[in-house]
This record gives C-alpha cells, sequence and structure tokens, in this order.
C-alpha cells in the first residue's frame, strides 16, 4: 500500500533535513518496510507505535538523524540490538553503500528483519553492499573474532545506558572507528560514563542535540571515538554488563 501525498512528503522532508533525497524506490522501500512492520507486530511486539505518521517520524526520521555523522561510503557497520531494525534499515535504505550487520537476541525479530531485507529490496544489488542479520548477544559476538574490532562504526538506539551500551559496543569498533549511541533527552548518564570510557578505550568527541523535525522530541545523539584496543576481557560474559556496569 502506497504512502499518501503527506506522508511521502514528511519522509522526503525528514531525509533532507539529514543531507540525503530519497529517490521513489527508496520510497517505496519505507512503504514496504512499514507495511511489514505493522502487519508482524500483530503476531510478536515489535513496536508501541502504530500511526503511519508516528512510525515515520519516531522510527525512520529518527534512525535518519545520524546520517551526518556517516560518511557516504562504503563502510561496515553493525547495529547492536536492531529491534525492529531501527536504525540499521532506514540507514541502509538511505545510504545503499553501507554495508551492514543487524544484530539481535530474539530469533523472532530476525525472522522479520530478513523478510523486510527481502520483500523491500535492499539485500545487496550489484551497485550496493551487502546488509545481513545475526541472532545473538552483543556479548558473545563482541568477543568473536570475526567481528571483534571488524566494524567502522557501531550504532545503537538501545534503552540501556550508556556505560552499559559502551561495554556492548566498543569491542565491536575498529581503532579509530566510532561508536554512535543515539539517546533520549537525559544526559545524567554521560556523566558516570568516564570510567568505561577509559577502560575500553573510547572518548567522547561530541554530544548533539537535536530536535526531530516536525515535532519538539529532543534526542541526543553521543560519538564516540575508539582510540585504543578493548582489553580482551571485555565484553564480559551475557548478562554482567547491565548487571555490574562499569560506573
Amino acid at each position: 500500500m502506497a504512502l499518501d501525498k503527506e506522508l511521502t512528503q514528511l519522509l522526503a522532508e525528514g531525509a533532507a533535513h539529514y543531507g540525503r533525497e530519497l529517490s521513489g524506490q527508496q520510497i517505496s522501500q519505507f512503504e514496504t518496510y512499514m507495511e511489514l512492520l505493522k502487519e508482524w507486530n500483530q503476531k510478536i511486539n515489535l513496536t508501541a507505535i502504530e500511526e503511519d505518521r508516528e512510525i515515520i517520524i519516531k522510527h525512520f526520521i529518527d534512525s535518519m538523524s545520524i546520517l551526518p555523522h556517516i560518511k557516504n561510503e562504503k563502510l561496515k557497520l553493525i547495529d547492536v540490538g536492531t529491534g525492529a531494525g531501527f536504525p540499521g534499515i532506514p540507514l541502509k535504505i538511505t545510504n545503499p553503500m553501507l554495508e551492514i550487520t543487524l544484530l539481535d537476541s530474539l530469533d523472532k525479530r530476525i525472522k522479520f528483519l530478513n523478510e523486510v531485507i527481502i520483500a523491500a529490496n535492499i539485500s545487496g544489488q550489484k551497485e550496493m553492499s551487502e546488509i545481513k542479520t545475526i541472532h545473538g548477544r552483543a556479548e558473545d559476538y563482541g568477543a568473536n573474532h570475526q567481528h571483534r574490532e571488524k566494524y567502522d562504526i557501531a550504532v545503537a538506539r538501545a534503552v540501556a545506558n550508556l556505560p552499559v551500551l559502551l561495554e556492548y559496543c566498543l569491542p565491536f569498533v575498529k581503532i579509530n572507528g566510532i561508536f554512535i549511541a543515539m539517546k533520549g533527552s537525559n544526559t545524567e548518564e554521560f556523566d558516570v560514563s568516564a570510567k568505561a570510557l577509559d577502560i575500553l578505550g573510547g572518548k567522547i568527541v561530541k554530544i548533539e542535540k537535536l530536535e526531530l523535525p516536525k515535532t519538539n522530541i529532543e534526542r541526543n545523539v553521543v560519538i564516540i571515538k575508539k582510540f585504543r584496543q578493548t582489553p580482551t576481557k571485555y565484553p564480559r560474559k551475557a548478562g554482567k554488563p547491565s548487571k555490574e556496569p562499569l560506573i
């Protein structure tokens, strides 16, 4: 089902706000994504947001808000705890050159993501880089030599506090790569992240406060640069980072 003119314009203006012009094909990919999101949401809990306009603003455009921090070139990016595919799939649709890995611990969500990738035709055509899914926990894959320090960028839009997210995400990032943490308006957790940053080899280089277009919804985008290797004992075993955060 095609988006109506107003919603199409909203999506296009949101992308333009973050420096991307959407083609007709990209609009169509977002349409397919949204229809599958609503369909699957009847079967498994993917999102509490169900209205089309809200999905476009709070999921699609919100995911695009980090585009200014991602070079428009072939980079390897991992979306840790991707859930229903945010921000990874909108990033892939708007920037087909990105090579993206979507990591999530729930197999049902992985099945949903795989269907979106195929149905929306974002699986890596000749002129595009690959997008793939992995079913598992960040603590396990962050220690896996095939994924550890193999990515230019890690992103997370998860609800965990920053010290916990740092332990989940920095092990994936190459030295001189970045971790982009997408956070709400509350900044208190940033003040307790110094220990985790020091241990894991990261440094906050920018905190960008922004307001989503057409709303008064505040967000903070935290850019963390990795300047040295993460010690091999991190991430700790599954469950430990959240139970005993590095603070």
